[in-house]
């Protein structure tokens, strides 16, 4: 009975998620945010795995939320954004931030591309505090910026990653 135990605790789920992206060009910045994503992390394993539904980014403009799904994500064919992978640097024995590397495959817009993503993870009150910020080229997954458009969306965008998680 105990050893199950053990294994329980190693798993973590998220409690809170902010997961948000920001282009900028000439004419305009774009920036949005999705609070609704989920995740599993597993502390004696090191793997992770989170998923990101595509329609929940809220956007300053209804017109650009449209957009997005419609024209650029193509979000009733590819609803989600998922990762899957493990974290590299972590030990969820010690305190204070600690630099990390998710490993792993990146899927988008119904592409998988192997990704490392830089970070940073922390152990505060019996959570754990993940983020992460990179880049995401339109391009290595096929997101078409349509010729009149090329001045309004960027060819890449920043990616923010928060994730609080709570024992399972």
């Amino acid at each position: 009975m105990q050893v199950s135990l053990i294994s329980i605790a190693q798993k973590y789920a998220v409690e809170k998620s902010n997961v948000g992206f920001f282009s900028t060009t000439t004419l305009e910045d774009i920036k949005a945010s999705n609070s609704k994503s989920a995740s599993i992390f597993n502390t004696s394993t090191s793997e992770i795995v989170f998923s990101i539904p595509i329609s929940e980014f809220e956007f300053d403009k209804s017109l650009m939320k449209e957009h997005f799904n419609e024209k650029y994500m193509e979000t009733e064919k590819y609803p989600k954004a998922k990762f899957q992978g493990s974290i590299n640097g972590f030990d969820p024995a010690k305190s204070g931030s600690q630099i990390i590397t998710a490993s792993g495959k990146l899927t988008m817009h119904g592409i998988t591309k192997e990704v490392e993503i830089p970070g940073a993870m922390e152990v505060k009150n019996n959570r754990i505090e993940a983020g992460a910020k990179f880049i995401v080229k339109l391009a290595d997954y096929q997101i078409t910026i349509p010729q009149l458009m090329w001045q309004n969306i960027a060819d890449q965008v920043e990616v923010t990653l928060t994730f609080t998680y709570k024992p399972l």
